[in-house]
């Protein structure tokens, strides 16, 4: 049910003193982009009138087909805390239709609405994200750019003075609660530098979106302290990376389907162990969306709790999918690989059509893994069924071509787009000398 009519936004616009309304979307690559009108043209905007130029936008359309039109969404109305005494300024987030009237099929947003639409069909009402991105805060220099040097040197749950990050973290925290976030936790992580809000889990089109405006927010406050937050997930060699474990579960009419007592295990249903299943036969295929950057690849290496092996387990943290232990209609499948360099519209529409998968298909998951797999031989790996995660962005661009799964996911125009887009950044990488090699072959040679 919406919470929002038209009537709602502009009685909501007058009395905030809105004067800018930002109307965003976000690109394949996940990148938010946005075209900001005056209050004055609001009525246009509401009315779906708002065309912009797609040829412009990465992945989008031809120039020959460019005129494409904004439909915001009423209910991602939210008015910026930190906006200017002389005005505020607002968002709503948009879905991208052709000038026909018709979606667009290359809107990651939509994209993840037709894979909703599926899930539907087949019974289930709801498909729930509580999503755990990590950042790293870095010192601005007196130019306003990022530097490598940290802010502090803390470590998982410390306070200040060793958090020094401790008051930045704070003011996103308050930001968020008055933009109508509900924070579960805030807490310094694992490497210097490195920080984690939790935010309530949300549907999947709701939470994709609490996800671009979090990163959006982060961003905005952590300038505002001097620092630079990045979602880059692997910024520092020999510390842990920055992931965003999202915690998935599938809903029939305010029931959890994954919650089942008569399995005296784990109390897990069969459509859970099923959903499990399709995550882990669809990994591989799915790694190049989850972790899309060349850089992934350096945070998913053994030694830093980032999974790189294909696995599930209710009982460590090194698989690629763990069960957390609480029961009810908190029972939930967490997929540890992804990190927050994804588009969250497109990791979360094949993460769904693989777990769909396994439910359509009656798929049965292999024995969980309750070992610590990062002290198993390769040996042992094998003889337990557990594969590797692609080490490399090309490697997991292969596979993605080869998953019919998740390349349907995706759709035609998304995957064509996503997979130009990225075997150039690969050949870029592959074709640059690094200072690794300098250091390494320079005299030696």
């Amino acid at each position: 049910m919406a919470k929002y009519t038209k009537e709602d936004i502009f009685q909501l616009a007058k009395e905030k003193n809105v004067k800018f309304i930002r109307l965003q979307f976000t690109d394949i690559l996940g990148t938010i982009k946005n075209v900001e009108i005056p209050v004055s043209q609001l009525g246009k905007a509401l009315d779906n009138k708002m065309m912009f130029d797609g040829s412009s936008i990465e992945g989008f359309v031809r120039i020959e087909e460019s005129d494409m039109y904004l439909f915001p969404d009423l209910d991602t109305w939210v008015v910026f805390p930190w906006t200017a005494e002389k005005g505020k300024v607002a968002r709503l987030i948009c879905d991208i239709y052709n000038a026909d009237g018709t979606p667009f099929e290359g809107d990651p947003r939509n994209n993840l609405k037709r894979i909703l639409k599926e899930m539907e069909e087949m019974g289930f009402t709801n498909f729930n994200l509580g999503p755990e991105p990590e950042f790293f805060l870095f010192k601005l220099d007196v130019n306003g750019e990022p530097t490598l040097e940290l802010n502090d040197n803390g470590g998982y749950f410390d306070l200040a003075p060793t958090d020094l990050g401790e008051n930045c973290r704070r003011d996103i925290v308050l930001e968020l609660e008055e933009m109508g976030f509900e924070i579960e936790a805030s807490h310094h992580e694992v490497a210097p530098g490195q920080h984690e809000i939790d935010f309530k889990y949300a549907d999947a089109l709701a939470a994709c979106d609490d996800i671009q405006t979090f990163k959006l927010v982060v961003k905005t406050i952590a300038r505002k302290h001097g620092l630079h937050a990045t979602f880059m997930p692997k910024p520092l060699f020999g510390v842990s990376g920055s992931g965003m474990h999202c915690n998935l579960s599938l809903f029939r009419n305010g029931e959890n389907a994954f919650y089942d007592t008569s399995d005296k295990v784990l109390e897990l249903s069969e459509t859970a162990y099923q959903f499990i299943a399709g995550i882990i036969k669809h990994a591989e295929g799915f790694t190049a969306v989850t972790n899309p950057t060349v850089n992934s690849y350096k945070r998913l290496v053994p030694g830093y709790e980032a999974p790189c092996y294909v696995a599930w387990s209710a009982r460590n943290r090194s698989p690629l999918v763990r069960i957390p232990s609480s029961r009810g209609l908190s029972t939930r499948v967490e997929v540890r690989s992804v990190d927050p360099a994804a588009n969250p519209y497109l990791a979360m529409a094949v993460l769904l059509k693989a777990g769909l998968d396994g439910i359509k298909n009656k798929l049965t998951p292999p024995a969980a893994v309750d070992r610590n797999i990062y002290v198993m031989d390769k040996e042992e790996r094998e003889e337990a069924g557990i594969t590797d995660l692609p080490p490399t962005l090309a490697a997991a661009l292969d596979a993605l071509k080869k998953d019919e799964v998740v390349t349907a996911a995706l759709g035609g125009h998304i995957l064509e787009h996503f997979l130009e887009a990225k075997e150039i950044e690969w050949d870029m990488f592959r074709t640059q000398v690094h200072p690794w090699e300098r250091e390494q072959y320079m005299q030696m040679y």
